[in-house]
């Protein structure tokens, strides 16, 4: 088998399965159709594969004139069958925290259920989706071996990280080196010369443990960092001190530090979820993490922190919390996406609605908001709009924003991600974090 999948994966003709059309793995689909490889897209979302199938994308990085491009190689389907057609799968689907912040593994057991029940001999099936050590070999294995087939001989197993950006547009989907580990060496082996077919550079480690790890622990330390200068910020807040100037003075030296900016919270689908993921399995084993806890508490402390300066601003001039006009500048979890998960912003609004503020946004990449229980439309942006507002609160630094126009309409601004300095505005009503 390991043979025969080695001539299919040569020559291009191996047929592949994507299982999960998201950030990930539409992608990853399109990449590997637009190489010349044969590829099912499956997805139980009927939506998706509806949008696909008429030749339009639902992620800003995929532009609908790619999946028209690659439609004669990329066949999206509901139709779970076609994973005993394929002789690869590779696994994306998502791997959130449940509401105790504990790893819901719901969608890998799914997504493994299903591959088990069309199992045949010959197929290679990779993990991509972030998710702590030992689930590929802990997991999955014994799922798929149900089937009576042998792994490493009828089938086999690996774990490579996803590493996909959103809005990155400076390195490619082929520019990013992949991590790829397996149950055992052929697995390994295979699922590297695979990716070699799309990707630049293939790191092969020991095994698919390792390659868990690799992922958490990149993660991890994004967002330790980030936690840190949150915690900076709100320490050089107390002092009088520019947090900003610090870090920017600090980036001068060119040995020992990289720096990491502090901001209304984190977000996304990998820094809020992928260390938890990491310190639930360190509880199981008795072993615990402090740094994880600690960054990610200071890191989910942060939209708090936010409507704290906030109300403190406000009461400064005369305005309670509660019925003041507060205008929300950017809503998604990073700039230039229209990727609300995890987004920090949607935590603010939250804590404002609570605290009885009223509350509205803008942002251009959403033109409606229906989550944590705001249902908003963004606003028109106009100096009359603008003016009417208490405060407004930037939260997503968005390039499509005109910070000197917003400056010059707005009574006062609390401006959490240095957006308005970095555009070279100055005016004694722009606060910063």
């Amino acid at each position: 088998m390991f043979k025969r999948l080695t001539g299919l994966i040569k020559t291009r003709r191996a047929k592949l399965c994507v299982l999960g059309l998201g950030y990930v793995g539409l992608p990853i689909a399109v990449e590997f159709a637009g190489r010349g490889f044969f590829v099912y897209g499956y997805d139980t979302k009927a939506a998706r594969i509806d949008a696909l199938r008429s030749g339009c994308s639902y992620i800003d990085d995929i532009p609908d004139k790619r999946i028209v491009s690659v439609s004669k190689k990329f066949h999206p389907t509901g139709d779970a069958r076609v994973l005993s057609d394929v002789d690869i799968i590779i696994i994306c689907v998502p791997t959130p925290l449940r509401v105790n912040r504990t790893p819901d593994m719901s969608f890998i057991l799914k997504a493994t259920r299903a591959v088990s029940a069309g199992l045949r001999p010959g197929q290679l099936i990779i993990l991509e989706s972030t998710t702590y050590p030992g689930t590929t070999r802990d997991i999955m294995l014994p799922i798929l071996k149900k089937k009576g087939l042998m792994p490493e001989r009828d089938f086999f197993l690996a774990f490579s990280p996803e590493r996909i950006d959103p809005g990155n547009k400076r390195y490619s989907f082929s520019d990013i080196p992949k991590i790829v580990g397996g149950i055992s060496e052929a697995s390994c082996k295979l699922s590297g010369m695979l990716y070699a077919k799309v990707i630049d550079r293939v790191i092969y480690v020991s095994s698919a443990e390792t390659a868990e790890m690799v992922k958490l622990l990149e993660n991890t330390f994004r967002n330790v960092n980030i936690g840190l200068v949150n915690e900076f910020a709100m320490l050089c807040h107390r002092l009088g001190v520019d947090v900003w100037e610090v870090v920017r003075a600090a980036s001068t030296k060119p040995f020992g530090f990289m720096p990491f900016y502090p901001g209304p919270g984190i977000g996304g689908h990998c820094l809020p979820c992928d260390p938890l993921y990491l310190s639930w399995k360190a509880r199981k084993i008795g072993f615990k993490t402090s740094m994880i806890n600690l960054a990610s508490k200071t890191n989910l402390f942060m939209p708090r922190y936010v409507v704290d300066r906030i109300n403190r601003m406000l009461a400064d001039r005369g305005i309670a919390l509660g019925g003041a006009r507060v205008l929300i500048l950017g809503v998604t979890y990073k700039r230039g996406i229209k990727d609300l998960r995890e987004s920090p912003a949607l935590n603010v609004i939250e804590i404002l609605q609570k605290e009885n503020a009223r509350v509205s946004y803008y942002d251009p990449y959403i033109p409606y908001l229906d989550t944590h229980g705001a249902r908003l439309k963004s606003v028109r942006f106009t100096p009359a709009v603008l003016k009417k507002y208490d405060l407004v609160v930037l939260i997503t630094d968005h390039q499509e924003i005109d910070y000197r126009f917003v400056a010059k309409s707005s009574k006062l601004i609390f401006d959490t991600r240095d957006a308005f300095g970095k555009a070279g505005v100055r005016s004694d009503r722009i606060i910063r974090l």
